[in-house]
């Protein structure tokens, strides 16, 4: 199971926001998290924290871009978190092998034939909507067949747009439009996602349904689900504190 770090270029987001708003300090993040053992670095411009804002694409670009271009020189892979097709295309061009999309082809309607455009690696993840709607969204009545059957749509659409099966990770979407007793449910029965055949990408790092009030009081937490997902055949974990959760999916 590989570790991707969680690298956010906002002033804003949930669990780090402010703390690598620089390029300076992004980039020495980065190059932090590769001697802590960070197999994918993923950097992101926009918060997609419940209830933020959107910024522009010129925004975006202006953050993540710069950081990009330096970490590309390291020995890691790079991933870029966005939802917009032109952000993907630049991000790669700058360097980044991995297109990180938390809307799953269904924010920009380019997307998919952009990154089949591109032949990098693409994760879709399950999403029902932007920030400020997404926790009105958390009704299901399966929520892993649910998931499941919503992610199977893209999953064609990205097919057919070109964009070739073994380019393709999944992501069930932990903490987007899922109330806590969702995402348990989905960690609980995490092979039937695996079962589809595709890597697997899990986001559960510090987020709210692990209990506390203070997204730094729950690393102890996210380092407890990412060692119960040793051995249960998911590609990688996308998480805050590289060193912990290395430490317990490399020993």
């Amino acid at each position: 199971m590989l570790v991707m770090g969680i690298l956010n270029v906002t002033p804003d987001s949930f669990a780090d926001g402010g703390l690598h708003y620089d390029t300076d300090l992004a980039t020495a993040r980065g190059y932090e998290m590769v001697e802590e053992g960070v197999d994918i670095i993923d950097v992101g411009g926009e918060s997609t924290r419940p209830g933020a804002d959107r910024v522009s694409e010129q925004e975006e670009q202006a953050r993540v871009l710069p950081v990009i271009r330096a970490l590309a020189q390291s020995k890691v892979d790079i991933s870029v978190d966005t939802m917009r097709a032109s952000t993907a295309r630049l991000a790669v061009e700058a360097g980044a092998t991995i297109v990180n999309d938390v809307s799953g082809g269904a924010a920009d309607a380019d997307m998919f034939a952009t990154v089949a455009q591109l032949g990098c690696k693409y994760t879709l993840m399950h999403w029902r909507g932007h920030s400020k709607d997404m926790n009105s969204l958390a009704v299901y009545g399966d929520v892993v067949a649910d998931v499941i059957e919503e992610v199977t749509i893209q999953l064609d659409k990205a097919l057919a747009a070109g964009i070739k099966r073994e380019n393709i990770i999944l992501d069930p979407g932990i903490g987007f439009a899922k109330d806590a007793e969702h995402n348990w449910e989905i960690l609980n029965r995490i092979e039937e996602f695996v079962a589809l055949g595709y890597p697997v990408l899990i986001g559960h790092s510090r987020k709210r349904f692990l209990g506390g009030d203070n997204p730094d009081d729950r690393e102890a937490a996210t380092v407890s689900v990412t060692q119960s997902l040793v051995g249960k055949g998911i590609w990688a974990v996308r998480v805050h504190g590289v060193k912990a959760n290395v430490e317990v999916v490399k020993k």
